[in-house]
């Protein structure tokens, strides 16, 4: 397998993961090597947490887990599409299933276009 370019962002890649069945957007994060060798191993997403500085593993305090169903890499090899299915209903820490829940309308204004959150976050997390 041809490596990964981990050297453009201070030592992460992209990483898009995305409903297996549906192609919608779920969530944008970040993988640094370990958690690239990680998900490719076990076939769970595993991201690597910019805040928390370290792994991820996606679903550890939710349940909300991501099996890799497929991956993509892309032409520079630094970025990746992960093609999973999500586990518990919700990719997004704020409760909704994707974390792309906000378009901007043509007037510059935000619009929820999710119906309803899939959890509470703060029965799941003690926040919001």
């Amino acid at each position: 397998m041809n490596p990964l370019d981990f050297t453009k962002l201070d030592g992460l890649i992209t990483a898009v993961a995305q409903d297996w069945q549906t192609g919608e957007v779920l969530m944008l994060a970040f993988m640094n090597q370990e958690a690239w060798e990680e998900t490719v191993k076990t076939r769970r997403a595993v991201y690597f947490s910019r805040s928390r500085q370290r792994l991820w593993r996606k679903g550890e305090e939710s349940g909300n887990v991501q099996l890799v169903k497929e991956i993509l890499v892309d032409c520079d090899r630094d970025a990746v599409v992960l093609k999973v299915e999500q586990i518990g209903g919700a990719a997004c820490h704020v409760g909704y299933n994707s974390c792309f829940f906000t378009r901007i309308e043509e007037d510059g204004t935000e619009k929820i276009i999710k119906a309803e959150k899939v959890f509470d976050p703060e029965k799941v997390y003690g926040k919001k």
